[in-house]
């Protein structure tokens, strides 16, 4: 599965080699039209690493999170869309319903692959374009790939390599061109955070320190000069 160093993108026109493996560009590429797709990247993934945002999504299973960052300069319309579908909790109890060891994981449609009924906001949101996800499980790298009318780079996994190796052991079978875990793999909930924010916050708490530092020093210097 993906591995902290992951890229993700959006797909149209031709799946890419990697989707072709078993099955062939067409038949492979109408079903991935209802898909959000995470793929490793082995040639991609360390030369946009500079481009990588500061906002994290993570994913929490069972087994353990997942989390990956984006690159917000590549479709950033896109990437607003699924930062969306996490605050409005779109892919909370959806699941891993494609586990291939060596391949990908693949996370189903937001529409189709939640337990959980959807309210109205949810639903406007999660239909106006693809919202499924495919994780390729090759190591060191690993790039996320957003399907809908073409595949492009968008992020990478940042941390959860011990969870996606958790996923990989679990007993499957073969469904067609995909291989699927016995057991239902549920995102019991998803978050999002700013790794910048959270610097911020620390710069913040010095800061408040200085400025009440400062103010005591001012009012001890009135006290003293100032009758």
């Amino acid at each position: 599965m993906a591995r902290a160093g992951t890229a993700i993108s959006s797909a149209a026109a031709a799946a890419p080699p990697l989707l072709r493996r078993r099955s062939g560009a067409s038949p492979l590429l109408l079903l991935l039209l209802l898909l959000l797709v995470v793929v490793f990247s082995d040639r991609t993934v360390a030369s946009r690493d500079a481009d990588l945002g500061s906002a994290r999504v993570v994913f929490q299973t069972v087994y353990g999170d997942i989390e990956f960052g984006f690159f917000p300069g590549v479709a950033p319309k896109t990437v607003e869309h699924i930062f969306k579908l996490v605050r409005l909790g779109c892919y909370n109890t959806n699941h891993f319903f494609r586990v291939d060891r060596g391949f990908v994981a693949q996370v189903a449609d937001v529409v189709g692959g939640r337990t959980a009924p959807m309210n109205e906001e949810q639903r406007a949101e999660a239909e106006k374009t693809v919202v499924g996800i495919l994780i390729r499980i090759v190591p060191p790298l690993h790039s996320l790939y957003f399907l809908a009318t073409h595949l492009t780079l968008m992020a990478r996994v940042t941390k959860g390599d011990d969870t996606l190796r958790k996923l990989e052991e679990l007993p499957t079978r073969q469904e067609g061109i995909f291989v699927m875990p016995l057991e239902r793999i549920t995102i019991l909930s998803t978050y999002y955070y700013d790794t910048k924010v959270e610097t911020c916050e620390r710069e913040k708490t010095i800061l408040k320190r200085r400025l009440y530092e400062s103010a005591i020093e001012v009012e001890r210097q009135r006290m003293k000069c100032l009758p």
